[in-house]
């Protein structure tokens, strides 16, 4: 089994939400809604209000912050000096609740929804149009990352960190976090190393990829 490392608490109460950056971590705090960039080590470097309604997923293209507004069911184009909204958007597959986990890749944003228990991804440039979707590992994904041509995504029911087929979401490995670790909620990748959060104890944690 890998080492889990806990490293730091998150400035926020009930963070849900994380993207790695040159800068720092982008934490988005379900309760708070608010977006905190913290270093690796924890320490906060800033603090935005956003409008997302109890948001659980993040990530940044450089010039925009995608925030999963999750209880609204919108997915929020922000900007990421003031933290306002530039455009919402509905969030595909949502019941009653949105996405909880969010990712940039080639342009392209990949969306985790657990009341569809599926990934999409989504072309933004062409009216938010679901170009390609595959099967979430479980009904409760949450934090996703691309390593490469590789994606991974959280499972919090299962407490692991799955590898998938982008194509199909067959299942092609897995990384257990089991108790009584804190439990992974938000995730993303940083120098060998992903990095995921708690909701409940508001731990930041490492697991080495192996």
């Amino acid at each position: 089994m890998s080492t889990i490392e806990k490293l730091f608490n998150s400035p926020g109460p009930q963070p849900n939400g994380m993207q790695a950056t040159e800068e720092g971590l982008w934490i988005l705090d379900q309760q708070t809604n608010e977006v905190h960039l913290v270093s690796y080590d924890g320490d906060v470097k800033k603090t935005l209000a956003t409008d997302s309604d109890r948001g659980s997923g993040i990530t940044d293209t450089g010039d925009t912050l995608w925030l999963a507004s999750t209880y609204s069911c919108e997915i929020l184009a922000t900007d990421p000096e003031s933290g306002k909204t530039r455009a919402s958007y509905e969030t595909p597959g949502a019941e009653q609740t949105g996405a909880h986990g969010l990712e940039w890749r080639d342009n392209k944003l990949w969306i985790a929804v657990p009341p569809s228990a599926t990934i999409y991804q989504v072309d933004v440039e062409d009216g938010f149009k679901v170009i390609h979707t595959l099967p979430a590992p479980g009904i409760r994904p949450h934090g996703i990352a691309w390593i490469g041509d590789d994606l991974w995504c959280v499972e919090t029911n299962h407490r692991a960190i799955f590898h998938l087929n982008p194509e199909d979401g067959s299942h092609l490995n897995k990384i257990e976090i089991p108790e009584p670790h804190p439990e992974p909620h938000g995730m993303t990748y940083w120098d060998g190393y992903f990095w995921y959060c708690d909701a409940h104890t508001t731990e930041v944690c490492r697991v080495a990829l192996s």
